[in-house]
């Protein structure tokens, strides 16, 4: 199945009427989850009819406001419209004592479980539980502690070898074994490795997402080859000493970032509130990586495991 993404917001920290702050809704497989939650959030998800009551997951990359500051209410919104099911909220460590005192400062009481998982900025690491996917976070370069994350698709059962089953006589009753990873041992005892008998099933999508960052070598490693790279690209390059200020990326750098990591496609937001059109970010980062989309507010992606990319 598909990654999909919808860009709830492709701006930076100020709003503009065509650019909410950061916050991307993320589907993969029947999980809905969302990374960063600037103001405004829930607006747009109402406008693009995404029920806040499917979300399983929020990821917080950091603490500026622009990524986080639109949680409280979505948190409360839930809370009003009787949510029952566990949040599991991941975040930099004083991010739930943020909601704590908000909570407590306006005497709420949220019924259902958040489970809190914080997150830290210093080395890449699996983390969470799901089903169908892993998620990594690696530290980003920015002024604060930010981290980026890594959704991968989890490899399916292998698949069985036509020639395999002909050949040592594959009892059915063990074809289920076979492609979850058991070596297969013949009537004379002989084991024969599951490798040479399966083959790895097709290749599974991915989507990374760098938040706020200038370039750094650090992280290239963690988002080698994935399908779909999003990636800041607050100014254009002829501001690049302001970017260098502020810890922020160029379109080129981000391109170049996509090139360096052989990513499938990539996706460039963050718009500063300067620039009302940002084709000219676009056609520089694409004079450097052709396969890159500039975000727009309610775009849909669906990233499919043949690095094939539709977009809406």
């Amino acid at each position: 199945m598909p990654i999909q993404v919808v860009v709830l917001g492709s701006g930076s920290a100020v709003p503009t009427l065509q650019r909410n702050p950061s916050a991307h809704w993320l589907r993969i497989h029947d999980c809905d989850m969302l990374i960063d939650c600037g103001e405004g959030t829930q607006l747009q998800m109402t406008r693009l009819q995404l029920r806040s009551a499917k979300l399983r997951a929020i990821f917080i990359s950091h603490l500026h406001g622009d990524h986080y500051l639109g949680l409280p209410g979505l948190i409360s919104s839930m809370h009003l419209m009787g949510r029952k099911a566990p949040l599991q909220l991941f975040g930099p460590p004083p991010l739930i004592e943020l909601l704590e005192q908000q909570f407590k400062a306006s005497e709420s009481i949220i019924n259902f479980p958040i489970e809190f998982n914080p997150l830290f900025a210093d080395e890449p690491r699996y983390i969470g539980a799901f089903e169908h996917f892993t998620v990594q976070s690696f530290p980003l370069n920015h002024r604060i502690a930010c981290t980026g994350f890594r959704f991968d698709e989890k490899p399916g059962l292998r698949n069985i070898r036509k020639d395999a089953i002909k050949q040592y006589q594959l009892p059915v009753e063990q074809l289920h074994g076979i492609r979850q990873g058991n070596d297969f041992i013949t009537p004379s005892g002989k084991r024969i490795p599951n490798k040479e008998i399966t083959k790895a099933s097709k290749h599974l999508a991915s989507y990374a997402y760098c938040s706020d960052t200038s370039p750094d070598p650090a992280y290239i490693q963690t988002i080698q080859q994935v399908d779909c790279l999003y990636h800041e690209a607050t100014f254009a390059e002829n501001l690049v000493g302001r970017a260098r200020d502020t810890f922020h990326s160029t379109a080129a750098e981000a391109a170049l970032t996509a090139l360096t990591a052989r990513a499938g496609h990539l996706l460039i937001g963050h718009f500063s509130a300067r620039y009302r059109d940002v084709a000219p970010l676009l056609a520089e980062a694409r004079e450097i990586f052709p396969n890159t989309h500039a975000a727009i507010d309610g775009m849909a992606l669906e990233i499919h495991s043949d690095k094939h990319l539709i977009i809406s």
